[in-house]
């Protein structure tokens, strides 16, 4: 039976926008398709198929799409007739969302931390934590060491910023005694540490914030994507005596906020950070299993629920990121949405939902194998044409 859609679906909707929109849209020229209903891990298109949707809105959507306890939450702020936005100006729904993060924080760092609203985007939220860390030491270098220590002896530095896992650049996962020192260099020299919990946070790591793998408390935390819920907010969290008076420009709204503060809690009382560290770890283990019987699978590498795999091919240059294209490009055939990461994209991530079940689980891992299959027997009668031409 045909996907009936919530707005009718016209001809051509994918053939207008490049006449309407720039190229600047990524995901629409990897992942041609035309969703119109969503729920938990599935997506279904206008014509009519379904696809497991492992890139999770780049790990915005920790309960997966269209949750019913985000939904119930959205619904409740609509029916009860609260303005949807109101400045900043203190609401039951902003009180209950600062009370629910506040309750998730590290105790030590929760016990004297300030919530501070900025922009909807994830770049706001880094834009303020910048501004705040510069404006509270008056210095103006900012680092971002990616695995090294090299560079703390420079005497302006505002603060350094990390990532527990980096995502974009391929999910590394940054070793925890690493992070330990990074920490006590910093607190050494009193420059603010500052954590991008942008897309490890809401337990997408197996821990409810990604810091809490290395037990650091930093002295300020970069959150967007999972914290609103599958809505557009982002927040930064500070240590009290950093904080400044100078206002912000968008203080959340109040959907977003209520979405958020349903997702924080169902992630808190189900215990959903321990459920990634457990699926995590059994699907980083069966994906091992396919770097054994590939050569073109280089690494598996991950933490809880955000996964990596990464291709390469010895004998061509840049064929590392031509394959993962195509990897993705197979996976979206059999109906798996994956995402790309890596300097040169040649790592195929996976940001599955936290609500995942294990049999949804074992199907993403069977269909990106199908699609390594492909991919490798494609090349294989590739090479074997070539030599036949050769001789």
């Amino acid at each position: 039976m045909p996907v009936r859609a919530a707005h009718p679906v016209r001809p051509g909707v994918l053939r207008r926008p490049p006449t309407r929109e720039p190229a600047a849209r990524t995901y629409a020229r990897s992942l041609p398709i035309v969703p119109v209903r969503a729920r938990g891990l599935t997506i279904e298109g206008a014509d009519g198929r379904r696809y497991l949707d492992c890139l999770s809105g780049a790990g915005a959507l920790a309960l997966g799409h269209n949750h019913p306890v985000v939904l119930e939450a959205i619904r409740r702020v609509l029916d009860s007739g609260a303005p949807l936005h109101a400045p900043d100006l203190e609401t039951p729904v902003r009180d209950a969302f600062v009370a629910e993060l506040l309750r998730t924080l590290p105790p030590d760092f929760a016990g004297h931390a300030r919530v501070r609203f900025c922009g909807p985007g994830e770049t706001d939220a880094m834009e303020t934590a910048l501004r705040l860390v510069r404006a509270a030491t008056g210095r103006t270098a900012v680092l971002s060491p990616n695995g090294s220590d090299e560079g703390f002896c420079g005497e302006d530095m505002a603060g350094v910023i990390f990532q527990a896992v980096e995502g974009e650049g391929g999910v590394v996962p940054v070793p925890d005694p690493w992070t330990r020192r990074v920490r006590r260099l910093t607190a050494a020299r009193s420059v603010p540490l500052i954590a991008d919990e942008t897309q490890t946070g809401v337990g997408r790591t197996g821990a409810f914030w990604a810091v809490e793998h290395s037990g650091i408390t930093p002295d300020v935390m970069v959150l967007s994507k999972a914290v609103g819920g599958s809505l557009p907010l982002s927040v930064v969290v500070h240590r009290a005596d950093l904080g400044t008076g100078e206002p912000g420009t968008f203080h959340g709204n109040q959907l977003a906020l209520a979405a958020g503060t349903a997702t924080l809690s169902h992630v808190r009382e189900n215990a959903l950070a321990l459920r990634a560290a457990t699926l995590g770890s059994s699907m980083l283990g069966r994906l091992r299993d396919l770097a054994r019987d590939f050569a073109c699978v280089a690494d598996v590498r991950g933490r809880g629920l955000m996964i990596g795999v990464e291709f390469v091919d010895p004998e061509a240059e840049g064929a590392g990121q031509q394959l993962a294209a195509v990897v993705r490009r197979e996976c979206l055939r059999r109906g798996l949405i994956v995402d790309l990461g890596g300097r040169r994209q040649s790592v195929v991530r996976l940001l599955p939902p936290l609500t995942i079940s294990d049999e949804q689980a074992a199907a993403v891992l069977d269909r990106l194998r199908d699609a390594v299959e492909a991919v490798t027997r494609a090349r294989r009668r590739a090479f074997v044409q070539a030599g036949r031409e050769r001789r």
